[in-house]
């Protein structure tokens, strides 16, 4: 009996062993093998694109000068009516009975519209000759309420009648003549370049193949595509995120006139206007057709504004930066 308990304890201990043995192997097994390997953190990011931008837009219409002299606008009546006094039954009288004139505007055009960072107010030379056509009317220049528009918004608003007059560096075109009527011009600007120093870009030759930003429903992006078709154009809502993808190398170049270049370049010292002019842009009030009173009212409010010095008081306050410039522009009439 002794011998058999001596073989089964020597059994059991052989066993044991085997198992510690299985044991190590399996735990050394664990240390053995090492996990996957992971990359490192990454150190690129996409900067984000202002909402609604478009690269490669269609082509746009450039102004058309040569089927019609669109600057041509309504004279005057022979007598402005005088401050609170409107004709009864005149698109004016309704804008007074209601009691506030309604003006599409924008809020990102520095110089001519935009909203003042401290106080909130929309100020500019656009929105100080809508104050000129409420003190018109009203004679008091703020009973105006604003409707921030996008470029192409503008001709809707008027056509649904959303708004009386759309002021917002409206080129006139004999194009939207066929949907809007216009004012006499009141600011004559030039389509330019803005770029960055040291970008190398000092005109539209050097374009081709390069991104140039430009709001979407404006002239500038078919003028640009005429002198320089190979350029891929970008389009935004607002000048404002022309600037931002500028700053941000999402596009190489913005297009549109000097004025809001201007404006545009005010907000960041490595901005430029550059290249010669690329051709004229004429500012007009936008008006509802069949509003023929109210744009002989308003051409009646610019003579008023030419002749007081009250247009180039404007223009010494928020144009300056461009110079001294040749004056108001001076109007002529089909009738």
């Amino acid at each position: 009996m002794r011998g058999h308990a001596r073989r089964r304890h020597s059994v059991r201990t052989v066993l044991s062993l085997v198992a510690l043995m299985v044991g190590v192997t399996v735990l050394a097994g664990c240390v053995d093998f090492p996990a996957p390997e992971s990359p490192g953190p990454s150190a690129t990011a996409q900067a984000p694109e202002p909402l609604g931008a478009q690269y490669d837009a269609a082509q746009e219409a450039p102004p058309n000068s040569s089927s019609c002299d669109a600057t041509q606008s309504l004279r005057p009546a022979a007598e402005q009516p005088q401050p609170a006094q409107m004709p009864p039954g005149s698109t004016m009288d309704a804008i007074f009975r209601r009691g506030r004139l309604i003006v599409g505007t924008d809020v990102g055009s520095n110089l001519f519209s935009f909203r003042d960072p401290i106080t909130g107010d929309i100020q500019g030379f656009d929105v100080d000759l809508a104050h000129e056509i409420s003190r018109a009317i009203f004679n008091d220049p703020n009973r105006i309420e604003f409707r921030v528009l996008s470029s192409g918004e503008r001709i809707d608003a008027l056509r649904n009648q959303e708004v009386d007059v759309v002021i917002k560096t409206m080129s006139i075109t004999c194009d939207r003549l066929r949907d809007i009527s216009f004012s006499a011009p009141y600011y004559v600007a030039s389509q330019r370049i803005l770029s960055l120093r040291g970008s190398g870009i000092t005109g539209p030759a050097q374009l081709a193949d390069k991104r140039v930003c430009a709001a979407r429903g404006t002239t500038s992006i078919g003028r640009m595509q005429q002198i320089e078709p190979r350029a891929k154009m970008v389009t935004t809502t607002t000048w404002a995120d022309c600037l931002v993808m500028l700053q941000q190398s999402q596009v190489d170049a913005v297009t549109t006139d000097d004025a809001i270049l201007a404006g545009l370049a005010t907000q960041d010292p490595w901005a430029q206007l550059v290249g010669p002019s690329l051709g004229q842009e004429n500012y007009g009030v936008g008006m509802p057709v069949g509003h023929d009173d109210m744009v002989r009212f308003v051409n009646g409010t610019l003579a008023t504004m030419r002749a007081s010095g009250r247009w180039q008081e404007m223009y010494d306050k928020w144009l300056s930066i461009l110079g001294p410039g040749y004056g108001p522009p001076q109007p002529t009439y089909r009738d």
